[in-house]
């Protein structure tokens, strides 16, 4: 008994010398004196009959994870990427498809629409999060209708956690400063508090290739959470309100010419949540939850002598009663309202006879959504979980509608689990405000009038297997997904290289993916992991099926984490090989040549980061792009940007060069 007395004190002191969220504990134990508990492991495979992965705070802090869209960098099913050279806006693809189909929820409520849509990665502070959940495929029909190819949920660190401070403060090679707080006060034992603060700066402008252009627009912002839990017997309430300022400057920089081609956002958001939750029943988990979201979203914006504003208003709430009648049979029905208002001025916008017109003032017809659904959960033993869900919705846009989708989850044996899922995903459109980079285009840039929801299925199967190999388990994964549009908002560059069009679907769009990825631990000291993922996504321009541009054909990626001397030491490697893919249609330049080459190539990236846990202080230093792969000329045309032939929004490799960092965590 004092062996595991003392064993278990160290495992507590390891613990404690550890960095905010790290634990090398995977489960809770309780002994005579002395009590062990874990917090978020690392990257692990979602238990139920949906087909995911979730992240704790270990995987989350293998990198800088300055925000969400960061936070990527190492998970083998998302890519990340910046959009284009003017606004510097983060851009997730998941099965291949742009990140906008894509479900964003925070704490299980979605969370930013419409025109900070391009931006949501950016607004989600790495230091804040304690876990993030990647569903893949059409998710669970209790979230609502718009998952087309999967759903990303955000767990915040929460009010009642441990009572205490945690601080992050971060800076890179390109003096980019960040700071960050999270603080938890328990004011009773029913009431709990918690404040959370984001401040981030970028001090300089950044060149790399001395074109003339900011590589990436400079940031500051700030962003600041109020958070609060209450709970009493069978009643639950959390709730917290926001405010977030954000702008960027990028663009010409002002000493290449009098008369500089600006670009130039400036976004400010205001939110507020709650949730009520009451368990009815405790032997038959009987709960009903009232939970609601709401925000103001202004946005103004400057392209050269473009400007772009919108104000977004939007509101969410749910209803939800879930029941087990036993451990077979389970039921989960709710009732949803969606409101959205917006509206949207650009200028100048030319008009069809060529001419430059004044406002162009769009979309300010209020969308409301109400709906109900019904899911019920089938498990005649513990090897089986059947999942089918059923919501309709009526748009006071678009009408009528109804979303069906299905889950099945087979353990074949200790080794093999099966997944198959199907179902139906709709989305409303933002034309101008998910595509507002295009606004820098030197090309005429137009929206067709009357666009549709898009509308899509989505069904996948995978493949998990745990394979004993000594003392370690190999964990496979195999799956492949399929997406077919019938309704879709397609940015078409090929049909007229010289304009860039926004229109409705003509014709098919699909998308095929197939991965494979596995991990083995050795002695919970090392960690390797190897993903390779093949895409082939196809949509028709002016007729013609054609690759979608600007999207990789594959993906390779190899990580290494090593944590030597009891994990105070942690050692994370990431490579990534980005298979190349097809450039738009090219125009031609002034002198007769092409604006780019047909195809852009396949290139490597390397990350490295290493870490230092103390008692209660983490430092690490690190790398992004050791491999030093830049994209060449990724501003085309940079010396003329008033002219037709101007293009900064072609990116589809890094802009930046190598780029180190160096941060420290602390709790207390």
């Amino acid at each position: 008994m004092k062996k595991i007395i003392l064993y278990s004190l160290l495992l507590c002191m390891a613990w404690c010398a550890g960095a905010q969220g790290q634990d090398t504990i995977k489960n809770k134990k309780t002994l005579a004196e002395v009590s062990v508990s874990s917090k978020a492991e690392g990257l692990s495979r979602l238990g139920g009959a949906e087909n995911g992965t979730k992240a704790g705070q270990e995987v989350l802090f293998r990198a800088a994870c300055c925000n969400l869209g960061e936070s990527f960098v190492a998970n083998p099913s998302v890519d990340v990427n910046y959009s284009d050279a003017a606004v510097g806006a983060r851009q997730i693809k998941l099965l291949g498809l742009s990140g906008q189909y894509v479900q964003m929820m925070i704490e299980n409520l979605p969370c930013f629409a419409g025109a900070a849509t391009p931006y949501e990665l950016n607004y989600v502070p790495g230091a804040w999060m304690n876990s993030i959940s990647v569903s893949k495929g059409a998710s669970s029909v209790k979230s609502g209708f718009q998952s087309i190819t999967g759903q990303i949920n955000v767990e915040y660190e929460k009010p009642d956690r441990e009572q205490g401070v945690n601080l992050n403060l971060y800076t890179d090679s390109r003096l980019k400063t960040e700071g960050n707080a999270v603080a938890n006060f328990h004011l009773n034992q029913h009431l709990s508090t918690e404040l959370l603060v984001h401040g981030e700066k970028d001090w300089l402008h950044h060149d790399w290739n001395k074109d003339g252009w900011h590589d990436s627009p400079s940031i500051s912002q700030w962003h600041v959470q109020n958070r609060w839990k209450y709970v009493n017997g069978r009643y639950i309430f959390h709730g917290g309100i926001g405010v977030l300022r954000e702008s960027r400057d990028g663009g010409q920089l002002k000493d290449f010419t009098a008369d500089p081609f600006r670009v130039l956002l400036d976004a400010e958001k205001y939110e507020a949540y709650m949730k009520h939750a009451f368990l009815l029943n405790q032997e038959h988990n009987t709960n009903l939850a009232l939970m609601a979201t709401g925000s103001l979203y202004n946005l103004n914006g400057e392209f050269g002598h473009r400007t772009y504003s919108t104000k977004n208003r939007d509101l969410y709430s749910r209803l939800m009663l879930e029941h087990e009648f036993n451990e077979r049979h389970q039921l989960s029905a709710g009732l949803s309202l969606l409101m959205q208002g917006k509206d949207e001025r650009v200028w100048p916008q030319r008009v069809p006879d060529g001419m430059v017109g004044g406002y162009l003032i769009m979309d300010q017809k209020p969308e409301t959504v109400p709906g109900l659904y019904a899911e019920y959960t089938y498990k005649p033993s513990y090897k089986l979980t059947v999942m089918a869900g059923l919501r309709a919705d009526r748009s006071s846009l678009y009408g009528a509608f109804v979303t069906p989708r299905l889950h099945v989850k087979w353990m074949a044996s200790d080794v093999v689990t099966l997944r198959l899922s199907t179902g139906k995903g709709y989305r409303s459109p933002h034309a101008w405000a998910e595509n507002l980079y295009l606004l820098a285009s030197g090309r005429e840039v137009s929206v067709a009038s009357g666009l549709g929801m898009e509308e899509a299925w989505n069904s996948g199967v995978s493949a998990a297997f745990y394979i004993p190999m000594g003392e370690q388990t190999l964990k496979l994964n195999a799956e492949y997904y399929y997406t077919d549009f019938q309704n879709q908002v397609v940015v078409d560059y090929d049909t007229d290289p010289s304009r860039i069009s926004i229109g409705m679907l003509e014709g098919r769009s699909f998308s095929h993916t197939a991965q494979v990825d596995g991990s083995i631990d050795f002695d919970e000291e090392l960690e390797l992991t190897a993903a390779f993922r093949y895409n082939d996504v196809r949509c028709t321009y002016g007729g013609q099926l054609m690759e979608k541009p600007l999207t990789s054909r594959y993906k390779g990626l190899f990580t290494v984490a090593w944590k030597p001397y009891m994990g105070l030491i942690q050692v994370d490697v990431t490579l990534q090989l980005n298979g190349g893919g097809r450039m738009p249609t090219p125009y031609r330049m002034a002198d007769g040549s092409l604006s780019w080459d047909e195809r852009f190539p396949a290139y490597p990236m390397l990350n490295v980061q290493v870490t230092r846990r103390f008692r209660h202080v983490s430092v690490y230093v690190g790398g992004e792009n050791l491999t030093n792969y830049r994209q060449p000329l990724p501003v085309l045309n940079a010396a003329d940007p008033w002219s037709s032939t101007f293009e900064p929004t072609m990116i589809w490799g890094p802009v930046h060069g190598i780029m180190g960092y160096a941060g420290v965590r602390m709790n207390f």
